[in-house]
């Protein structure tokens, strides 16, 4: 059994210091979020987090992708789809994780542990699409969806081959809306899938009760979801398990809607009821969502506390 997260973690944003920072940010070249980076990943190692992520610190899960996509413009907040969706004007998280890498690699002394590591984390097509007002060119959002599957799948590239992450994980919430056209949905995952060589994972989370179903079917090797803030889910997991055959479960355990610590208690009942219905080695905790609206101390001793429930069963 391994830890992971979903992605984000309280962001601190820190004035620059140092004589040298202040030059730099001068000249425009100081980069504030780096050291938010860092201080996520330390918490995210010193909570016992196997799998880690970069904390997602540049903004909201749409805009930090869509600002990079030509055909696709913020205003007010808010992504529009202004013309055709081309490919990614730049490599779009591949330094953030670089720099993650390097610093996990640090604090373990020079080495990474074996069965420990980053993941790369991109929102998917579905839900970027979904989260967007088309204002020209596409009549309708299938045509769209398709297209920002081509255009991601130039960042899923480039973060297997110069990251070498775990795995990737795709972002797909609007997955258990019932909006999306889950046949359009399974093709533009099979297109970010197609030729990978290291693991897919797909976080969904939201009910699942009328879902489930469609989304086992995806061409996954890890299918992600809350079960900590959404009990129901427990039911539709041990009642579809059948239908999961050879992926592995990222369980969300500890509830992120909620900024307060979790309950221990509350944690083991939802793993020890994960590993009676899959197996312990099929496991991946994790929040059921990310972390970013929680106080940092909560987020922390969140983490802290699943993976003291994962280090039960280690």
């Amino acid at each position: 059994m391994k830890s992971t997260v979903v992605g984000s973690f309280p962001v601190e944003v820190k004035e620059p210091s140092s004589t040298k920072d202040k030059l730099l940010s001068a000249f425009g070249a100081h980069d504030p979020f780096k050291e938010a980076i860092k201080s996520s990943v330390v918490a995210q190692l010193d909570a016992g987090v196997d799998i880690i992520s970069d904390g997602q610190v540049r903004g909201d899960m749409v805009s930090i992708f869509t600002s990079y996509i030509p055909g696709m413009k913020i205003e007010d907040g808010n992504t529009v789809i202004v013309s055709k969706i081309r490919n990614p004007s730049q490599e779009i998280s591949v330094k953030d994780l670089q720099y993650a890498k390097k610093v996990m690699k640090d604090y373990y002394g020079g080495n990474i542990p074996e069965g420990k590591g980053i993941k790369g984390i991109i929102t998917g097509p579905n839900t970027i699409v979904h989260s967007s007002r088309i204002q020209f060119f596409y009549k309708n959002k299938e045509d769209a969806i398709i297209d920002l599957a081509h255009s991601l799948k130039h960042e899923v590239d480039a973060i297997a081959k110069k990251v070498k992450p775990v795995y990737i994980q795709i972002d797909e919430p609007f997955l258990s809306t019932g909006m999306v056209d889950m046949k359009v949905a399974r093709e533009a995952i099979d297109i970010l899938h197609d030729g990978l060589e290291v693991p897919l994972a797909m976080h969904v989370c939201g009910l699942l009760n009328d879902a489930f179903k469609d989304i086992s079917k995806f061409n996954v090797d890890i299918l992600d979801f809350e079960f900590a803030g959404n009990d129901v889910n427990l039911d539709v997991l041990e009642k579809n398990a059948n239908l999961i055959n050879n992926k592995k479960i990222g369980f969300g355990c500890v509830d992120s809607s909620v900024n307060e610590v979790d309950d221990i208690s509350d944690i083991d009942y939802l793993v020890s009821k994960a590993v009676d219905i899959v197996g312990k080695d099929n496991l991946l905790l994790d929040p059921d969502c990310g972390l970013r609206r929680a106080p940092k101390d909560v987020a922390f001793e969140k983490l802290r506390l699943m993976n003291q429930i994962k280090d039960k069963y280690s």
